[in-house]
């Protein structure tokens, strides 16, 4: 129970500071979409250049996140020496990128069909390097329970990057997609500097060591570009399968953005995965590990259903933060959401084979899902256009998820509270469906039932998981 106790303090910390980031990062939405109407499809090209970045901070990272973690909590490891080796590898990749994309950047420009802005690929090339590198100091915060440290640079980077933002498009009115892509440069500059005493070379680089690491990652690689393709290959590919060539911009501009609001299920995901990642290696030596393993899948399913429910109880609400003109794309937001708990679900059953040092089943599991949402993109698009590609990412996770949980019932079982698991969820689907087929048309009213529907599952789960007694401070309060 204290372990638990401690992943939910590091989970709070992480929580909390991504909650306030993706909150802040939410007046991008508006203040892009303010200054950008939908039919001008501005959005839609930071929709697709940052769809491209996730793909290639994946590509760039190689998976040694995940393999520093694994690594610096060997025994026979040198931590010094991990985190160094570590830093020096990706370090030098991230550099030899920018170098050979500004050489050749007008042709890749051209390549991406921006040819007229080659600098739009140029500064978020600088972006991504930087990025890629920064993870590594990042995750070396994580391990050493910087918690506090970790979350105010991220919240630094966010809140910088919307004073920028706000200046330009909102004081100043203006409407150039550039400045976007500028300020985000700006920040992660900035984020280098204050990183740079977290840097340690001294450790050295460890040639055997390196090479370890590699055939450890490379199956992670394999499995992160899957992963991250089932969460952006929709938006890369929207503009090519889309069969009105005038309005694909305009129609992922309302796409990106209304996905923009399940994001909230995205950001539980991240936080849950920034405290537990060290948390489970840290712990896989422990004779109870898999108890607790069981225990920590069930809370996740348990507070993301509980988000899933808040954003959709209150979307009549939430849907102002963007204009009336991309309204119409709010339909998307259960499916993608659903579509992100599947995520959630699928990367805490990812630990049972990188705790066997067996990553390449997670390759196979992303690189099925992928194809599953590329073909669904590619058939279903031409003809039902975005609403095909928020079923694409729901129906991939969905596969990838099933097949994880399959197969490491084989080679790593984990006893999961099925039953306990499976009555919440049943009990969010009917809350969901009576909430959006009330019988009213008065707003206020809609929205306390909405909200009393909420407050039964808050109940049920004080009820059956916890009880007021356990929560520190309010157990204070009760008897």
């Amino acid at each position: 129970m204290a372990e638990l106790k401690s992943l939910a303090k590091d989970t709070a910390i992480y929580g909390l500071s991504s909650i306030i980031g993706r909150f802040l990062n939410y007046l991008l939405v508006p203040i892009y979409a303010m200054a950008m109407s939908a039919s001008s499809g501005g959005y839609g090209i930071v929709t697709e250049v940052y769809a491209w970045t996730a793909l290639l901070m994946v590509i760039l990272t190689y998976g040694m996140e995940t393999t520093f973690f694994r690594f610096v909590n060997k025994e026979a490891e040198n931590p010094a020496i991990v985190y160094s080796t570590v830093l020096k590898m990706v370090g030098t990749t991230s550099l030899f990128f920018a170098i050979i994309c500004i050489l050749l950047l007008r042709p890749i420009a051209s390549v991406m069909g921006y040819a007229d802005h080659p600098w739009y690929i140029g500064m978020m090339v600088f972006v991504v390097a930087q990025d890629a590198f920064q993870c590594i100091p990042f995750a070396y915060l994580r391990y050493k329970r910087q918690a506090l440290k970790f979350a105010l640079l991220k919240l630094l980077f966010i809140i910088l990057n919307i004073a920028l933002n706000l200046t330009y498009y909102v004081f100043m009115k203006g409407n150039d997609v550039f400045y976007a892509f500028l300020f985000n440069l700006i920040c992660t500059s900035f984020i280098g500097l204050l990183l740079i005493p977290t840097l340690k070379f001294r450790g050295g680089f460890n040639r055997h060591l390196a090479k370890r690491m590699l055939n450890y990652s490379y199956p992670i690689l394999i499995l992160g570009i899957a992963g991250i393709l089932n969460q952006v290959a929709d938006k890369i590919i929207f503009r090519h399968v889309y069969p009105d060539a005038e309005s694909a911009k305009s129609q992922l501009a309302i796409y990106g953005a209304c996905s923009k609001i399940a994001m909230i299920m995205a950001m539980l995901t991240q936080a849950f995965r920034y405290a537990y990642e060290p948390f489970v290696f840290g712990k896989s030596k422990d004779k109870d590990s898999k108890e607790t393993y069981a225990q920590g899948m069930k809370y996740f399913i348990i507070f993301t259903l509980l988000a899933f429910l808040a954003v959709m109880f209150y979307l009549d609400i939430l849907k102002y933060i963007l204009q009336p003109d991309y309204w119409e794309g709010l339909k998307v937001v259960p499916i993608v959401m659903a579509a992100e708990i599947f995520m959630g679900v699928y990367f805490n059953l990812s630990f049972w084979y990188k705790l066997i040092d067996q990553t390449k089943w997670g390759a196979y599991f992303s690189f099925a899902g992928c194809f599953v949402l590329i073909a669904i993109n590619v058939i279903f698009v031409p003809i039902y256009g975005y609403i095909a590609c928020a079923w694409a990412g729901f129906t991939g996770y969905a596969v990838a998820m099933l097949l994880s949980y399959f197969i490491g019932q084989k080679k790593f079982p984990i006893n999961y509270d099925l039953k306990n698991i499976g009555t919440y969820v049943l009990l969010a689907i009917i809350l969901y469906l009576i909430a959006m087929n009330l019988p009213f048309e008065n707003s206020i009213l809609v929205l306390t039932v909405r909200t009393v529907l909420l407050f039964v599952f808050v109940a049920y789960i004080i009820k059956k998981d916890l009880p007021l007694k356990a929560i520190p401070f309010i157990n204070r309060f009760v008897k």
